[in-house]
């Protein structure tokens, strides 16, 4: 899928994305590795066993990646043309589709300006570059860390591009245990240098960032981070990883995860066509898992403008292979995920002003809450003068420009500004991780109700300020709700200091 911020993935949050409607869509050949094998999600009926499943895929021309029990989801590969047909005749099984043209990637809510990073100077607060935190600031982290910084207990997570466990910011709180690379569709551990895009290791320091004297401070630096890498070196988030990221999050004792990606083949996953609905129920029950296990769902709203709760139009996507998009109307029959998924906590973002983003997506029916991602256009200001959102940045990243690149001279580690719904996600994660901080043993459910309550709500805007940035498509953006409850912000704008309060 893509990113909320236009940078990770193509469009992982980090960047943009796109929708769909009752159309029927031409058929798209599997993309296929030099062998000529193509990775494919085998989706068992509901209560129908996978027992059988080595046999079923090796006599159809198959081998087996991994199996998920649990939610009756098999991952293959096969050369064969006929592997899919021949599974489909099969009446236990609900679905067969090949994953590889169905991926998105992340993008960043704008290309880079020119605009050189802006001075680091002293704070009061934090450590020695948290003088660029304004984001910090505008939620109340300083005053909450005074009260609660975060319990060694609470595990979140980051499912993104990969984590930088090397980072001096991060090292201290990285939890190996709880950490995997799933892009192959099965778990396998973390390497050095995994963090290809660096987008994973920005977000993860939002989140959890360690108050060590150098660098920055995350809004939670004393809970523990792990890295579930399902974006790969390219950025593309394919479905047989963000199952297997569900999946790991579920078994592994993660309390709250960061999501700032969409997954499946098209932003927006048409229910009536048999391929895409096998991905979007695989997804959706892999999801669904990993909440029974009692992981809190954070994702990002996404960085087209876009209003998720009416979608009209999609022109961005299949975004793999590259040159596969299509121009599809779209309707709410056509849902994202994962943040139309129910008990996804989905987040808008804002900037220095307070007010919605420009770039950020949004909707009545998604957005629960909204949190600082920058923005570099509406919200310049003295204490954000560049707009965006300041964080910890891989060694090997790729998609933070020089100009907007800092390296610590006292460790030489690498921090970077980005902008995008893909930094709001990872805000409200470490929002949750002191909620549940300060309260113990909440459910994902209560969880989620705690963290709409610890906001501070906010109105909807002049929306004439947004006419400059329609929606994809073209058509304006506009805000419905009151203040308690509106499609921009959610509930509101978390605030750190509610959380522990």
């Amino acid at each position: 899928m893509k990113h909320p911020t236009v940078p990770l993935a193509r469009r992982a949050l980090l960047v943009v994305t796109g929708l769909v409607a009752a159309l029927c869509l031409s058929p798209l050949t599997p993309a296929a590795t030099a062998d000529g094998t193509a990775t494919y999600l085998v989706l068992y009926r509901d209560n129908a066993s996978t027992a059988q499943a080595q046999s079923t895929v090796t006599a159809a021309g198959g081998t087996i990646v991994a199996s998920y029990p649990q939610i009756g989801v098999v991952v293959a590969r096969a050369a064969s043309a006929g592997f899919a047909s021949a599974l489909r005749d099969n009446g236990s099984i609900e679905g067969v589709s090949a994953t590889s043209r169905f991926a998105t990637r992340l993008n960043d809510a704008a290309p880079d300006d020119g605009t050189a990073a802006a001075a680091v100077t002293a704070a009061a607060w934090g450590d020695s570059l948290s003088g660029a935190q304004w984001d910090m600031a505008q939620i109340h982290v300083p005053e909450a860390h005074a009260i609660n910084a975060g319990s060694r207990s609470v595990i979140a997570a980051a499912i993104d591009s990969g984590l930088d466990f090397t980072h001096p910011d991060l090292a201290p709180n990285y939890d190996a245990s709880r950490s995997t690379d799933c892009t192959s569709g099965s778990p396998v551990p973390l390497t050095v240098g995994n963090d290809v895009s660096g987008h994973g290791t920005h977000v993860a320091g939002t989140i959890a960032a360690a108050a060590n004297g150098t660098g920055v401070v995350g809004v939670a630096p004393n809970v523990k981070i792990a890295g579930i890498r399902a974006g790969n070196a390219d950025g593309f988030f394919f479905p047989e990883a963000v199952v297997c990221a569900f999946i790991w999050a579920g078994t592994h004792g993660v309390d709250v995860t960061s999501n700032s990606y969409f997954a499946d083949p098209w932003l927006f996953n048409c229910r009536n066509d048999a391929e895409q609905r096998a991905i979007w129920k695989a997804e959706r029950r892999a999801i669904r898992f990993a909440q029974s296990q009692g992981v809190l769902v954070i994702a990002s709203q996404g960085n087209d403008s876009t209003d998720l709760s009416h979608p009209t139009f999609d022109n961005i996507s299949p975004d793999f292979p590259p040159g596969s998009e299509q121009e599809r109307e779209v309707t709410n029959a056509c849902a994202v995920v994962p943040v139309e998924v129910p008990g996804v906590v989905g987040v808008t973002a804002t900037g220095n002003r307070r007010l919605k983003s420009f770039y950020s997506s949004y909707g009545i029916s998604t957005a629960d809450v909204a949190a600082p991602g920058g923005d570099s256009i509406l919200q310049v200001t003295a204490a954000a003068p560049n707009g965006r959102v300041f964080s910890t940045f891989s060694a090997v990243g790729t998609i933070c420009p020089a100009s907007r690149t800092v390296i610590d001279p006292a460790t030489g580690a690498k921090f970077c500004y980005l902008q995008g719904t893909s930094m709001a996600g990872p805000h409200a994660t470490g929002v949750a991780a002191l909620l549940l901080s300060a309260h113990p043993g909440l459910t994902p459910g209560a969880l989620a109700a705690r963290l709409q309550q610890a906001t501070n709500p906010l109105p909807c805007p002049d929306i004439s300020l947004y006419a400059p940035f329609p929606q994809l498509g073209g058509a304006p953006q506009s805000c419905q709700g009151g203040t308690t409850h509106n499609s921009f912000y959610g509930a509101g704008e978390v605030d750190a200091l509610k959380a522990v309060s």
